[in-house]
């Protein structure tokens, strides 16, 4: 089956997650092996008494659904970048930018130091490695008696 394929990735994106309203955090934990590319861009999908997910023939200021300049959305970042990292994922986080209210300079000056702010370097050794040595599963043993 080609979907099991080493081939097929996925250039992971939430901001569509958010506009379809689905859990673009839990995909990341059932599908990171696949994810191999991230583009960093925000959305947020606000309802109304006149629009919801259908509201795509209104304009982009109207839409209930719409994409956002980084960091003005609805996209939980920290998540996303804390669920990548426990993945494995160690390629690109590529600003994407699209925003109906935002200027696309303000919107790349902004959003820079937000993924910056939210990039993740993974530690040399466990957290709870104050000594710095392996664990001795025989000597653990015989001290308490097991051995």
């Amino acid at each position: 089956m080609i979907a099991n394929s080493a081939r097929v990735n996925i250039n992971y994106d939430p901001s569509h997650f958010i506009l379809q309203c689905l859990d673009y955090v839990g995909f990341i934990d059932i599908y990171a092996s696949r994810i191999k590319a991230f583009h960093v861009k925000d959305a947020e999908f606000r309802p109304s008494a006149k629009a919801g997910v259908y509201g795509g023939y209104l304009g982009w200021k109207e839409r209930p659904g719409r994409f956002r300049s980084l960091g003005d959305g609805q996209v939980d970042f920290k998540q996303i970048f804390s669920r990548l990292t426990a993945g494995g994922y160690s390629s690109w986080a590529v600003l994407e930018w699209e925003c109906c209210f935002k200027d696309a300079a303000q919107g790349a000056a902004e959003g820079a130091p937000v993924i910056a702010s939210h990039l993740i370097d993974v530690p040399a050794k466990a957290f709870d490695d104050f000594a710095g040595a392996d664990s001795d599963t025989a000597r653990n043993r015989k001290i308490l008696g097991l051995a």
